[in-house]
């Protein structure tokens, strides 16, 4: 059972927690996290999901999931990858890249670049069942084969190209 920290339309939290998976309140929001992790070639890392999970089967980002109540942002995705991976990134000095608004919360969106080898990873036997790098390529085509999250086409290719420039504007 997880508990998660509900949050107002500013993102300020109530003070109200929720059990994941229930109805939340209405006007309440939560906090997810995700984590695009590029190797120096810009592939990302992606992971298959496992059959037993939302989604199932389907490859996705590097990692991702819910901030736990009383979980800050940099808390929550730093757990997510240890959790789903296998792997410690500090992220003292790593802010999310962007923060997407959804339905029912607010997603912070997470790049680093570390070229790791797939060998290392310890995948969380009930959330992945593989890891691999993909090129953008690599994953619009998953994508188009429906074997990759519905991410939005554009989205995926703003990941790409933030992860070779971190710069919204060129000045």
């Amino acid at each position: 059972m997880e508990i998660l920290d509900l949050y107002d339309e500013n993102r300020i939290k109530t003070g109200k927690t929720y059990i994941r998976g229930s109805k939340m309140p209405e006007n309440t929001y939560r906090q997810i996290v995700h984590l695009a992790i590029f190797d120096d070639k810009n592939r990302m890392l992606i992971q298959q999901r496992q059959s037993t999970k939302t989604m199932a089967n389907l490859w996705d980002v590097s990692c991702g999931g819910a901030s736990k109540a009383g979980e800050s942002s940099k808390e929550a995705i730093g757990r997510e990858v240890s959790e789903e991976l296998g792997l410690a990134i500090d992220f003292t000095n790593i802010r999310p890249i962007f923060t997407a608004n959804f339905k029912y919360g607010f997603d912070d969106f997470y790049l680093v670049h570390e070229n790791i080898d797939i060998e290392d990873l310890v995948l969380q036997e009930d959330e992945v069942q593989n890891a691999s790098w993909a090129s953008e390529d690599q994953v619009l085509q998953l994508m188009d084969e429906g074997k990759f999250v519905k991410y939005k086409r554009n989205f995926i290719k703003l990941i790409f190209d933030l992860a070779k420039d971190y710069r919204i504007v060129e000045i």
